[in-house]
């Protein structure tokens, strides 16, 4: 159960990728064979059995899916996959789309003659300045990102023990110029604020930070980073701001 999932009426156990059959494409476009290694727990199905039985009882009578006819099936209608089964990639060959027929050894390197749209096309933008600057009432930046020992929002990571002992609870780090001004030490409860809201933290005073800035991770439920953000996107992108805006902080 997570934070999301709380929201559903409905929460539905998927089986993991160790617990079914099928394959996954890194990012590299290495297409790669994921073998059932262990049974589901409790009553987890694989995602397509789940979705086949959902079809069910909203009365369309799914045929069973069967994970290499639904590689086939990919290739068939994807030209890049035209060539990649579970046949060729049980037999251990690496294979790399766009791979088109099975004849074809795939294509670990794009672009090594030429590329598919001629010459790099290169798109030159204005700069646009932050929706949401320091001023007087809010005179710092907040940024945000994430820990190397944590994913996301904890949901696999805070699961170990291990990593939870070397930092359990989210800290919003600041410079220690900005720290002596407001008389903040490392370890203070501070609250953390911007126009939308606020967050009751425990402050990091670190020289890794630069003065007028603040850094929050968003790994951890108990420390709603988000809840401070901008909610303004790229025009273009639609990419949220969430590496600037405006924000205070103070000894709680």
């Amino acid at each position: 159960m997570t934070e999301t999932a709380a929201f559903a009426d409905v929460v539905l156990p998927a089986a993991s990728f160790a617990e079914k059959e099928g394959t996954f494409t890194a990012t590299d476009r290495r297409v790669q064979r994921v073998r059932k290694a262990v049974e589901p727990p409790g009553e987890a199905w694989p995602d397509f059995d789940i979705i086949g039985e959902i079809s069910r009882r909203m009365g369309y009578e799914m045929a069973t899916v069967i994970p290499a006819e639904v590689m086939d099936e990919v290739a068939r209608l994807t030209p890049q996959y035209g060539g990649i089964s579970h046949e060729r990639l049980d037999t251990g060959v690496t294979l790399h789309w766009p791979c088109p027929d099975a004849e074809h050894p795939g294509t670990p390197i794009l672009h090594t003659k030429f590329f598919t749209r001629g010459k790099g096309w290169f798109c030159p933008v204005h700069y646009t300045p932050p929706s949401e600057l320091p001023d007087s009432d809010y005179p710092l930046v907040l940024s945000t990102g994430r820990l190397l020992w944590q994913y996301h929002t904890g949901t696999m990571t805070r699961r170990s023990k291990a990593i939870d002992e070397i930092d359990p609870y989210g800290k919003v780090w600041m410079s220690p110029i900005d720290a002596e001004k407001l008389g903040i030490l490392s370890g203070n409860d501070v609250v953390v604020s911007t126009r939308r809201g606020s967050v009751d933290i425990e402050a990091a005073v670190t020289p890794r930070i630069p003065e007028g800035m603040l850094w929050m991770v968003f790994h951890y439920a108990e420390t709603p980073t988000n809840v401070l953000t901008s909610s303004f996107v790229d025009p273009v992108s639609k990419t949220p701001e969430y590496k600037f805006c405006a924000a205070k902080v103070a000894v709680k």
